[in-house]
């Protein structure tokens, strides 16, 4: 987004001088300029800058100095928009804040998302639209600063993606009743699905159609997958897919029940397949275990040397049992690892079995 802006200003910086005016107005706000030259200095070569207006929008929201310093040290280029521009992305945010509190608390975590002004009024409309379609403003925030992306898109485009979500939905087996919260759940798992083209989605959908899945395991996926699948081309999945099924030496049915217990088999392409496997070998796990257990392959090879280690310091051989502890969240790791622990360190006392006492 920097780069867009940058583009936007002239880039003939090597004739020009700093703006003193610019950098007189920042040293007074105790604004560290050296970090700004190292990082962005083509915002202090520009002949225009709002640094007094935009620090005095900010502090009217409710930031302090230290808070104001930061915020234009992280994105110096929001003193380049001017104020009539800021003042509409402020009541723009603040459809979706609670307070001006909490809008200037995003401010300062991301800046660079609310200084980017260029898509105005496709923004206004998308915020509206999902409003509309049932997303809370606490999600739709989220959106605005983790993926603010998918707001410069024209509002037709995404109601497009939505209502072919929705098309698909109801023609793979989805009742009506439920397909308001599938797809809110779907938007909040992963917003990125906006950014496909509806195109993109049904050549998905249709390919595991292909592949003999039927349209409740379609349905099924795309809840495991969090629409992470309409990233992927049929391409991509075909090879993840023949790769499997190389590895693991099965039937086309065998490898349909081994994607829908893992769909990482699905979604991680070849290169990424065969560095994890390779990495579960390396530390004497069979191919028989992976296919017994293939969810493994959803952890870095990182994770699966760090919870050996820390499995085999208790003494457990993961070589020669099941691959399940290995397995889940780091949450879920480290309850596996607590019952083993505990299971180790208790001592093997029978209450009922006869004491025996030398006379």
């Amino acid at each position: 987004r920097s780069f867009l802006i940058h583009s936007t200003y002239s880039t003939d910086t090597k004739s020009r001088e700093e703006n003193k005016k610019t950098i007189e107005s920042l040293y007074r706000l105790s604004v560290d300029i050296k970090k700004i030259r190292r990082l962005k200095e083509w915002v202090l070569l520009q002949d225009v800058a709002y640094v007094k207006e935009i620090a005095g929008i900010l502090q009217e929201m409710g930031a302090d100095e230290t808070a104001v310093a930061n915020i234009l040290e992280r994105c110096p280029e929001a003193i380049l928009h001017t104020p009539a521009e800021i003042n509409s992305q402020r009541a723009l945010w603040q459809l979706v804040c609670q307070n001006e509190k909490q809008l200037i608390k995003l401010i300062e975590q991301f800046p660079e998302s609310f200084f980017t002004t260029e898509h105005h009024e496709n923004q206004k409309a998308n915020i509206l639209f999902l409003q509309q379609l049932g997303l809370k403003n606490n999600i739709i925030t989220r959106f605005l600063t983790s993926a603010p992306s998918i707001f410069y898109n024209p509002v037709e485009k995404n109601k497009n993606v939505i209502e072919t979500l929705q098309r698909n939905y109801l023609s793979l087996g989805g009742s009506d009743a439920n397909m308001k919260i599938w797809i809110l759940k779907l938007l909040s798992q992963n917003p990125f699905i906006l950014l496909n083209t509806s195109t993109a989605i049904q050549e998905n959908l249709e390919f595991l159609q292909q592949n003999d899945f039927t349209d409740h395991e379609v349905l099924q996926l795309l809840s495991k997958l969090k629409g992470f699948i309409f990233q992927l081309t049929s391409t991509t999945m075909q090879k993840s897919m023949l790769f499997s099924k190389n590895v693991f030496k099965c039937s086309d049915q065998e490898l349909k029940q081994l994607v829908l217990k893992c769909p990482a088999l699905l979604y991680y392409s070849v290169p990424v397949l065969e560095e994890r496997l390779e990495g579960l070998l390396k530390e004497g796990i069979s191919v028989a275990q992976i296919r017994e257990t293939p969810t493994v392959l959803e952890l870095t090879t990182q994770i699966v040397q760090y919870r050996i280690k820390k499995l085999s310091a208790l003494g457990y051989d993961i070589k020669g049992g099941t691959l399940e502890s290995l397995n889940g969240t780091k949450k879920d790791f480290e309850v596996n690892y607590g019952k083993i622990q505990s299971k180790k360190e208790r001592p093997i006392f029978n209450p009922v079995a006869p004491i025996h006492v030398e006379d």
